[in-house]
């Protein structure tokens, strides 16, 4: 029988389960729809201490990394800011060269003066949100095309936004839920010199690679730590040595009193996006088509990328950031598809499309208003080729191979040169467009390396879509090449300026229409785009049909269930999700502990592997066992833990709090068994991974010796 710890023993009792409800809730929304069960959970706080407009509160310490790429969270007065090791990953591999290799060495600035500025990073700071909802729906009405409602809700929004805005340097947004049948204003305050304060090691950062993402058990420090800077006056301010530590309004005490299973535990943060309202046939295509084209494509690049990775240090450095970015999302698809077929969701979604269906036609103003809902969005997906051809188009040719991407900002200057324009003036405009983020794109790019990425990608493309939906130059290498995209791509990377730094410059000092004419990489691109463009009209020609199908079973399925409290789903704004500390049952006869200790690194370790190295420093001070204060009762290191709060991608770096809004951890994955999770919310098998806080300590305490940091941090004892 499993082991219940009295709280949880106690929650069961209380609430007749021992799960939270699924559901990434809006902060502003808790008071009406949720604090009453968080309470009785063991929640210590009011919905006022969580969100407040006019007094400090927990939003105020949770900031959307990069626009909500990842989350991060404030935990010094200082403007001190934690996120998760792979949430900074871009900025240590920029920052990393073989003389300074921070990937692998890890980075610590003992004073603010070593501190790296970052070019572009942002964090934004939640101030309000508002329901707009009656002042957007009053101006629409069901005579409308989807097409002009669409059109008459960008233009009530942006009057919105404007009117929010002010004079204000805050920036303000309206985001649409539940399929556009609910909007509500955000305002917002962003800041742009954020620097860069510490890092493990990725050995220590990363352990466990591409083999445990996604996994559970796991062990590794995936954390990273920024500075938050304003301007003299505590307002945002582009990068400056006058800039000055961010005062933050709140920022989260840490708590190392530790974890047991079934404490209240909650997760604030900018979860990216979730299709849990999505219908069986919106679910059968992602794991026919989307899930598919991503795996088959990323599988090829990821291995090109892997096979050059492993040449030398330099090699290892300038693909790492690409590797990892497009790993992730490849090993995701592999197990989204695997967890939606092994929980059948296909089936749980076609039985509530009957029960919807059977309300529907009992009542003719219900058969009127929401009849065909389900037929438009049936209809929409029935041209299944384009799509595909758009999604593998997306994957194999645009975010493919680098040196369409980047010969296509010449169009400008083909155009400029076309029309005969000469005037310096503009010549130097759009030069220095090409020439931003020249340097930083040719630092990480080896021409060979993506010349077998382009080669392969092209062929996979070739191979598996239907030729009226190829590149034009497709035929160009059938009828010159005889179909051998290695001898084609080889060709056209010696005839193009786009893959060397040297040649490209050379163009721009003497820029002619007669080069980018005969640049092969450059006439590509143009024909990459140009069908991308195509596919997208062809393929959004049902855009409308769906979404209105989307937009009509949504509203009535609220309808045909009124007593459920509904949320909405992810779309990088800022959501709370509650739960516990919880472990479960992967498997039949299998129980998986809801933490893991330091010891699991020893027990993985394999010397000199990418994945599993264990650097010696680590494995000294884990043999010493001097956890200090960090201890568990048990004399342990716990690692890491999990809970079964609601999360997904966006909420990486997301904050982990207990009843008191105290920080526990940082959430930083899900786990296999519940891969479905974006579609379709499994309560038992469903669970948050998150890096234990006193193991963030100890690393940053113990392993780097960064103990001004931990100085000013509020540490609950």
């Amino acid at each position: 029988m499993r082991r219940l710890s009295f709280l949880l023993l106690l929650t069961v009792l209380l609430l007749g389960r021992a799960v939270a409800d699924e559901g990434m809730w809006l902060p502003s929304l808790i008071n009406k729809l949720n604090v009453s069960e968080m309470q009785q959970m063991g929640l210590e706080l009011s919905a006022e201490d969580i969100y407040s407009i006019n007094n400090s509160s927990l939003k105020d310490a949770v900031v959307a990394l990069d626009r909500g790429s990842c989350t991060a969270e404030l935990i010094s007065k200082e403007g001190l800011l934690l996120t998760n090791h792979h949430c900074g990953y871009d900025e240590i591999q920029t920052h990393s060269s073989v003389d300074h290799d921070y990937l692998q060495d890890g980075f610590w600035a003992m004073t603010r003066e070593e501190e790296l500025p970052n070019p572009g990073k942002s964090v934004s700071f939640l101030v309000r949100i508002e329901d707009v909802t009656d002042k957007v729906l009053t101006e629409l009405n069901d005579d409308m095309t989807e097409e002009e409602r669409n059109r008459k809700i960008n233009s009530v929004t942006s009057e919105l936004e404007k009117e929010a805005k002010g004079e204000t340097h805050y920036e303000t947004y309206v985001r649409r839920f539940f399929n556009s049948n609910q909007f509500h204003l955000f305002v917002v305050e962003t800041f742009n010199d954020i620097r860069l304060v510490g890092a493990p090691p990725q050995a220590l950062g990363k352990f466990g690679g591409d083999t445990d993402n996604w996994m559970w058990p796991r062990h590794t420090a995936d954390f990273t730590l920024f500075r938050v800077y304003s301007g003299p006056d505590g307002k945002p301010a582009r990068f400056s040595e006058d800039n000055i530590p961010y005062s933050p309004k709140h920022f989260f005490p840490v708590s190392i009193n530790g974890i047991e299973e079934g404490d209240f535990a909650m997760v604030m943060g900018y979860p990216g996006r979730t299709n849990r309202y999505n219908t069986s046939y919106g679910v059968q295509y992602t794991m026919d088509v989307t899930n598919p084209v991503r795996v088959e494509v990323r599988e090829e690049k990821l291995r090109i990328i892997d096979q050059y990775m492993g040449s030398s240090q330099k090699a290892r450095i300038q693909y790492a950031s690409k590797y990892a970015s497009s790993s992730n999302y490849y090993k995701y698809s592999i197990g989204q598809n695997r967890g939606l077929e092994n929980l059948n969701v296909i089936g749980e979604k076609e039985a509530l499309e009957d029960e919807f269906t059977q309300w529907v036609n009992a009542d003719n103003n219900r058969r009127e208003k929401y009849g065909k809902a389900l037929n438009y969005i049936e209809e929409a997906y029935k041209d299944v080729e384009v799509k595909k051809a758009q999604e593998y188009m997306a994957e194999a040719m645009v975010r493919g191979p680098e040196i369409f991407m980047f010969a296509y900002r010449a169009l400008p200057v083909y155009r400029l040169l076309s029309d005969g324009e000469t005037r310096p003036e503009f010549q130097e405009m759009i030069k220095n467009r090409i020439t931003s983020g020249m340097d930083s794109h040719f630092k990480d790019y080896d021409a060979e390396t993506d010349m077998k990425v382009a080669a392969a990608l092209m062929k996979l493309y070739s191979e598996n879509i239907d030729p009226r939906y190829h590149p034009a130059f497709f035929a160009e290498v059938q009828k010159r090449y005889k179909g051998d995209f290695d001898k084609y791509t080889e060709k056209m990377f010696k005839k193009s300026v786009f893959d060397d730094q040297n040649e490209v410059n050379q163009f721009l000092d003497n820029m002619k229409l007669k080069t980018l004419e005969k640049d092969m990489a450059f006439q590509a691109a143009r024909d990459v785009f140009e069908k991308y463009r195509e596919l997208n009209d062809l393929a959004g020609q049902n855009n409308d049909l769906l979404d209105k199908g989307n937009r009509l079973f949504v509203a009535g399925l609220m309808e045909m269930q009124k007593d459920k409290n509904f949320y909405p789903d992810a779309n990088s704004t800022m959501r709370l999700t509650y739960g516990q500390v919880l472990d479960y049952e992967p498997r039949d006869g299998v129980i998986y502990k809801y933490y893991t200790t330091v010891d699991g690194y020893l027990e993985k370790e394999i010397p000199g592997d990418d994945e599993f190295h264990v650097p010696e420093r680590m494995k000294e001070l884990l043999l010493a066992r001097d956890f200090g204060r960090y201890a568990n009762d048990e004399g342990e290191l716990a690692a890491c833990f999990i809970t079964n709060n609601d999360i997904t991608g966006g909420n990486s770096g997301s904050p982990v709090l207990n009843a008191k809004g105290e920080l526990i951890g940082v959430a930083f994955d899900g786990n296999w068994e519940a891969m479905s999770g974006d579609i379709a919310f499994e309560p038992e098998l469903q669970r948050c991974i998150n890096v234990d806080i006193r193991f963030v300590l100890w690393v940053i305490d113990k392993y780097a010796g960064a103990t001004h940091l931990i100085d000013e941090m509020k540490v609950v004892e």
